[in-house]
C-alpha cells in the first residue's frame, strides 16, 4: 500500500478549511463534509443508474461532479479517478472504463468512511 492508499485526505486540504474556521466556531469543516457526504451518496446513486442503463453523458457529469467535490476536501486520489474518467468519456475512449468506474466507487466508499468520523460533531 502506498502513502497515497494510506493518507486519502490531504492534510493541506484539511488544514485550509480549518483555517477558514480558525476557533471552529462556525463548524465549518464539518459542515463541508456534511454537504460533501450529501453530495456524494447522491452522486453514487446517479451513477450506479447511470451504469445500469448505458448513459455514458451522465457518468461523466458525475465523475466531473466528484472530481471538484472531492478535491476540496482533499481526496486527491478519488479526485484523479474522477479526472481520467471524464477524459476518457469525453475522447469517447470506452475501452477499460469498467475497471475505472469500479475503482472510483471503491475510493468514494473509502473517503466516506474517513469523512464519517468528522460529521459527529455537526450541530443538529
Amino acid at each position: 500500500m502506498s502513502d497515497d492508499d494510506a493518507r486519502r485526505l490531504d492534510d493541506a486540504a484539511l488544514q485550509r478549511l480549518r483555517d477558514l474556521d480558525p476557533m471552529g466556531k462556525n463548524h465549518l469543516l464539518e459542515r463541508v463534509m456534511a454537504a460533501f457526504e450529501s453530495s456524494a451518496l447522491r452522486m453514487s446513486a446517479q451513477l450506479i443508474e447511470a451504469r445500469k442503463t448505458d448513459q455514458v453523458e451522465s457518468i461523466r457529469l458525475v465523475a466531473h461532479t466528484l472530481k471538484s467535490s472531492a478535491a476540496s476536501i482533499g481526496a486527491l486520489k478519488l479526485s484523479r479517478l474522477c479526472a481520467e474518467i471524464e477524459a476518457q468519456l469525453r475522447s469517447a475512449e470506452l475501452a477499460g472504463l469498467t475497471g475505472r468506474l469500479d475503482a472510483m466507487d471503491r475510493e468514494l466508499h473509502v473517503v466516506l468512511q474517513m469523512v464519517r468520523p468528522m460529521l459527529k460533531s455537526t450541530p443538529t
